[in-house]
């Protein structure tokens, strides 16, 4: 029997090793993180809203022939000043030139029926000075006259009509300007109005922006804008002149066109910053952050705020209104005196425990501080 006890023993110790081995290892407490926080405070916005803008002129005519015909040459190239009243292409004026022998020949016809109906006129004249004919003959003869020269007047008329189509067969420039671009090319059939040359004229230019559609009610006409010239690092004065009344199918943004005062006259097509005064917020208090602490989860954006009462982390979903150099301005989410984690967001899960991190003496430079940096 008390062998059988033994072996008995032996086998409930066995099982009880078995059982432990086959069980799930307790998983460790989650380590304590050190994290590095900032204390939200109001400060005021270091820049102003800044556009991407671009140089346009005022006016900028696209020239086409009045006529139709073929283009035989162009005498201008993009880039080119040209000036009022140059020579910008030539059409084939062979058809026109017949057209003007066509009606200087009917001129010719006109006159001559015009001279018959007058001599005819005076001979029925004289003969109903002398009772040799009635007045409704006499009538005729200068109901005939009149439509004679009725023909006469036409036909100058259209030999002048010929005239200017023929003179039309020559592109100019109706003022003095830059050449932007060409749309037809020598040998190609245009019909009258073909847009051929595009010309930039001379004179006061645009500096133009678009400005998306919950801003554009801020803009007002007459409003100042600085525009920063890139190539140059010069600022210039505007003021608005036009404020789109549609918006642009594509992108939905309103096109501003601003006017520089004084005269200044900037490379067309240049790139230009304008920043308009009405949507300027230098000196706005707002909540900012550093980009560090933001937390995205492929929608909204979110950031760690740590609860003093148990020393850990829930994650805070916040709006973003706009970046401010390397920082964005947040316009939701947040309340002031909030502590907000700003490094090691990336490790952090909901509930989970922290310390605030300290840097040692050491490792603190002259321009850091020991303690957790705020917003202000």
């Amino acid at each position: 029997m008390k062998i059988h006890s033994a072996t008995f023993t032996c086998l409930l110790t066995l099982a009880a090793f078995a059982l432990t081995a086959c069980s799930k290892p307790t998983p460790p407490d989650e380590p304590v993180r050190a994290v590095k926080v900032v204390v939200m405070a109001t400060d005021g916005m270091g820049s102003g809203a800044e556009y991407a803008a671009e140089v346009r002129p005022r006016v900028e005519s696209r020239l086409g022939f009045r006529v139709s015909g073929k283009l035989l040459r162009r005498m201008v190239e993009v880039g080119q000043q040209v000036k009022a009243g140059q020579a910008l292409a030539q059409l084939d004026t062979r058809d026109l030139v017949l057209s003007v022998e066509s009606a200087r020949a009917q001129l010719s016809a006109a006159v001559a029926n015009r001279d018959l109906a007058a001599a005819d006129f005076k001979r029925f004249k004289d003969l109903r000075e002398q009772n040799f004919i009635s007045s409704a003959e006499l009538e005729r003869r200068d109901a005939s006259l009149k439509a004679a020269q009725s023909q006469l007047d036409q036909a100058q008329a259209q030999l002048s009509a010929q005239g200017n189509q023929t003179s039309y067969a020559t592109l100019v420039a109706d003022a003095a300007g830059l050449v932007t671009a060409v749309d037809a090319e020598p040998g190609q059939v245009l019909a009258a109005g073909t847009p051929v040359v595009r010309i930039a004229q001379d004179g006061p230019r645009d500096i133009v922006f678009s400005v998306p559609e919950d801003k554009v009610g801020m803009v007002k006409i007459g409003s100042s804008v600085e525009v920063r010239a890139w190539s140059k690092q010069s600022v210039y004065q505007g003021k608005v002149r036009e404020v789109g009344a549609i918006a642009d199918p594509v992108t939905r943004t309103f096109a501003i066109k601003v006017a520089l005062a004084g005269g200044d006259v900037l490379p067309l097509g240049s790139t230009v910053s304008a920043a308009p005064r009405a949507l300027d917020r230098t000196g706005t208090n707002v909540f900012k952050l550093p980009t560090s602490a933001l937390q995205h989860d492929g929608k909204n954006a979110a950031v760690w705020v740590v609860e003093r009462s148990s020393m850990t982390v829930r994650l805070q979903p916040i709006g973003i209104a706009t970046a401010d150099g390397n920082e964005v301005v947040v316009s939701s989410g947040l309340a002031q005196g909030m502590e907000v984690v700003v490094a090691g967001v990336h490790v952090l899960s909901p509930g989970q425990k922290v310390t605030i991190y300290q840097p040692t003496a050491t490792a603190a430079t002259p321009t850091s501080s020991a303690s957790a940096p705020n917003v202000k």
